[in-house]
């Protein structure tokens, strides 16, 4: 299934995909694509539901990030080989652990902003996993269990900011809009392999992200099964797993977004997102 919510800003409502592109209203079905809704019992019973009998969502309404009420939006750093080559920094023994602020979180097609005073805001296209059931010292063997889906992350960064303004990497990444996720959370059953995933970014038109899920120096499984054992994992929390080469930072000369610069992302499967910088 491909979830998504749509509707204005804080006024979201749940919906999915049909095999025409269709978005069938959800609303009767669920309050929301969020928390314990992602079990696999609720997904299960989801999977049963008659899309045709949905209402069709008619026009083109605002896609909003297909997690709600998300509880923790955790990353991982210098995960592609290649990524940490052109950041000069060695690939870590174990996954590299930061936090982005629920706050910045948004649709996949809304403003991206650039923060005030900022010289270096970036891009990174990541794969985005979202927890289905309480996670806690899970093995890597049992870590795909807990997993409800997957989505596309722009883990959006202020390099200034994240690098040279002293204490961890949260001052470059928290900023309002640097997490626009989905458009659609796709289930765990219909992506497959997630460590065999093309994904790629475009800035006005020009490529520089061009990768794979393959490349991961951690896959899906080592990774949640590492957080939990640091903490536990809840229902609707969103991973964002890492970036392959093409960063901005990582450009000769180095290359960072500005007001009216257009951003396309995708990850096969996982869809689309397109957004235009502004000015914050």
């Amino acid at each position: 299934m491909k979830l998504l919510r749509y509707g204005p800003v804080g006024l979201e409502k749940p919906g999915v995909m049909d095999d025409d592109a269709n978005i069938r209203d959800l609303s009767r079905v669920v309050s929301d694509i969020s928390g314990a809704m992602l079990g696999q019992d609720n997904l299960a019973q989801l999977q049963g539901v008659d899309l045709e009998a949905l209402p069709i969502v008619e026009g083109n309404p605002r896609i909003g990030a297909c997690v709600g009420q998300v509880g923790k939006f955790v990353c991982i750093g210098l995960n592609y080989a290649d990524h940490a080559a052109e950041s000069g920094l060695e690939l870590p023994e174990e996954p590299v652990v930061f936090f982005k602020a629920t706050s910045a979180i948004m649709g996949p097609n809304d403003a991206v902003e650039i923060p005030r005073g900022s010289v270096k805001t970036d891009w990174e296209v990541e794969l985005g996993i979202v927890i289905g059931k309480e996670t806690k010292y899970v093995s890597e063997e049992d870590a795909l269990d807990h997993v409800a889906g997957y989505c596309v992350v722009n883990d959006l960064s202020e390099r200034d900011f994240q690098l040279h303004r002293s204490g961890q990497w949260v001052k470059g990444k928290s900023a309002d809009t640097f997490g626009p996720i989905g458009p659609w959370l796709v289930t765990r059953d219909e992506v497959g392999d997630p460590q065999a995933l093309p994904m790629y970014l475009e800035v006005n038109g020009h490529r520089y992200q061009d990768g794979s899920t393959s490349t991961m120096h951690f896959g899906v499984a080592t990774i949640v099964s590492h957080l939990s054992q640091f903490m536990s994992l809840q229902p609707g929390d969103v991973i964002s797993t890492g970036t392959p080469p093409g960063v901005g930072m990582g450009q000769n000369p180095q290359t960072y977004l500005k007001p009216g610069d257009k951003i396309e992302l995708g990850i096969q499967g996982l869809g689309v997102q397109r957004q235009e910088v502004v000015q914050g």
